[in-house]
């Protein structure tokens, strides 16, 4: 049990990545804190789900991610029963596909609120508890996007590359301090988010659904095959763990080789 005795804070874990996450957490002994939205009785059966599986303490938090004073009191009410979050998970996002010039305002301000800025509140509030314990862990879940762009995505990939910066500069900061700050960059894996953006893109692109899987998700990654939760989450616990002390400020793919071309 890698993980016994930590707690794990992960953003937009109802479902997909962040969910896998949380459940590889579990697994490994750590209390549990998921956040995001959806049905409530289905959220509570997984909160509920992963108590009785792991025995470990697992709680909810339903804190907008787009909003800095829930993200405070969702912050606050951790540390007070946990006393820290030793590995903070930053994994809220959405997206919207639209060529720039029709970009929704809003979607480009929420955008950036959940994807990038809600990661900088998480982080500058977990640091103070870390660092008393002279331990942590932050995992940004960033995307291949934070490496390379694609076209309809403007607000996305900014966000991303912004999160891929904000690891590396808290990264340095935390250094001497028993904190790692690493960035996971997915290529494309079947999650809700992304089955919602393939009719976006098919639309944007003038293309059926099928060829947007075929010759636009899948095309960039070499491997032909979406990347699974799981493996992101293996990737997650191994930055969580003891053994990566000494990683930290990385940005790391794992997106079937897109960003090796």
């Amino acid at each position: 049990m890698q993980l016994k005795n930590r707690t794990a804070l992960v953003t937009g874990s109802s479902s997909g990545i962040g969910l896998g996450i949380a459940r590889a957490f579990a697994q490994a002994g750590a209390n549990v804190i998921l956040n995001g939205f959806g049905d409530a009785a289905e959220i509570e059966n997984i909160r509920a789900g992963l108590e009785r599986e792991f025995g470990i303490k697992a709680r909810y938090d339903g804190a907008d991610m787009s909003k800095a004073e829930a993200i405070a009191g969702m912050m606050e009410r951790a540390i007070a029963e946990f006393g820290a979050i030793d590995v903070l998970v930053n994994n809220a996002g959405i997206q919207h596909v639209a060529p720039i010039e029709e970009f929704p305002l809003a979607k480009w301000d929420a955008i950036i609120a959940i994807n990038l800025t809600a990661a900088f509140h998480t982080t500058r509030l977990a640091l103070p508890a870390m660092k008393a314990r002279k331990f942590g862990r932050i995992i940004n879940v960033a995307s291949a996007h934070a490496l390379v762009a694609s076209p309809f995505k403007s607000a996305y990939v900014a966000a991303k590359h912004g999160v891929a910066g904000l690891t590396k500069t808290v990264a340095l900061e935390a250094a001497e301090h028993g904190i790692t700050v690493n960035a996971i960059c997915p290529g494309y894996v079947l999650t809700p988010l992304v089955e919602k953006q393939i009719p976006d893109t098919a639309k944007a692109r003038g293309i059926s659904e099928a060829a947007v899987v075929r010759d636009v998700l899948l095309a960039a990654q070499p491997t032909k095959q979406f990347v699974s939760v799981e493996q992101v989450a293996a990737l997650a616990l191994y930055l969580a763990s003891d053994a990566a002390a000494s990683t930290t400020g990385t940005v790391v793919p794992i997106d079937g080789g897109w960003t090796a071309h």
